[in-house]
């Protein structure tokens, strides 16, 4: 155990001298900074290289390697998103006193990226980081309607009794969304939990995510109106998103 975390620390310090460097650093530059055997260097930096942590360029020396550049697209992209949507979900927030997400796909996957709590204590679930199948959750039908992720031929979980699991009233369910501009759903993730939620457009006109609001069905049960409120605040925040992505393209392209 000692010797493998002498390894891990070993190539840790290695992986932080070139992240760090200024330019690309030489293979000779490594081992003069590190005092470790020119073998040990020339091993350690083989394993960044493979796993895409560091790379060389045409000279032979080293940088940092495309996962930090895969990183940095992908989570650069999310926190400006996350940044330009919170006044929207805040005000949300502050008209429904019910939990409102944002939701980004990403991988095939639905991944919640912002959360503003409901004001009650019933209801006040942190669903962000929280893996949540998409056919049965109001923002990810909105993904899966608009092809923001797709729709694959894998049984779908049942997670309550009024889960979709049918590929084909999932598809009827997806065309309801893309007619009324919303998604619903009623106790398909959990007893007693509804959800609505619209979809978020970037630059080019594609839905990029959604916006939802969750709460029990105690409380959530005007869906048109709630599903009319989204829809106006999801625009809105298309337009800014737009905007934004105008005056700073590179950065906010969906």
């Amino acid at each position: 155990m000692a010797q493998g975390a002498q390894v891990i620390d070993r190539a840790a310090t290695i992986l932080s001298l070139v992240v760090h460097a200024e330019d690309p650093i030489s293979y000779s530059d490594v081992v003069g900074a590190t005092d470790l055997a020119r073998s040990t260097v020339s091993r350690l930096l083989g394993a960044l290289e493979q796993n895409s942590l560091v790379a060389r360029d045409a000279d032979g020396r080293y940088r940092a390697g495309a996962l930090f550049a895969t990183y940095a697209a992908r989570f650069g992209r999310i926190e400006s998103l996350v940044t330009i949507a919170q006044p929207v979900l805040e005000r949300i927030g502050e008209v429904t006193g019910e939990t409102v997400n944002l939701a980004l796909p990403s991988g095939g996957k639905v991944v919640q990226a912002a959360q503003v709590d409901s004001s009650y204590v019933l209801g006040a679930t942190n669903w962000v980081e929280v893996d949540v199948p998409p056919h049965c959750s109001a923002l990810g039908k909105v993904l899966l309607a608009f092809k923001a992720i797709p729709l694959t031929d894998e049984p779908l979980e049942s997670r309550t009794r009024r889960t979709i699991t049918s590929h084909a009233k999932l598809l009827e369910a997806l065309e309801r969304v893309r007619v009324d501009g919303y998604a619903v759903t009623c106790g398909e993730l959990e007893e007693g939990l509804e959800a609505i939620a619209a979809p978020v457009r970037g630059a080019q006109g594609d839905v990029i995510g959604s916006i939802g609001v969750s709460g029990p069905s105690t409380r959530i049960t005007n869906h048109a109106e709630l599903g009319r409120l989204l829809v106006r605040e999801a625009e809105l925040l298309s337009r800014i998103i737009t905007a934004q992505a105008a005056a700073r393209p590179a950065s906010l392209q969906s």
